[in-house]
């Protein structure tokens, strides 16, 4: 999770683990769910939400989206 206003960078960053934190410490490679927002704070309220979701919430609103969790990186290059 995270906001960024080029989540491609940000996807690149997280893939080559050039960034301390959650994503390297578990090697997370694969963006499989984003959502685009106009005004910053609407991005950080959302963001703010879903954290405090169950993690089967989290895997519908994954699934919804993206039922066989391809990787969208290749989509934002």
């Amino acid at each position: 999770m995270g906001v960024t206003s080029n989540i491609a960078r940000r996807a690149w960053e997280h893939r080559e683990s050039v960034v301390d934190g959650f994503s390297s410490r578990y090697r997370l490679k694969q963006l499989i769910y984003a959502e685009r927002h106009e005004d910053i704070r609407d991005a950080i309220r959302r963001e703010k939400a879903i954290k405090h979701w169950s993690r089967a919430w989290k895997i519908e609103l994954i699934e919804a989206d993206d039922p066989d969790w391809d990787d969208l990186y290749d989509t934002l290059i």
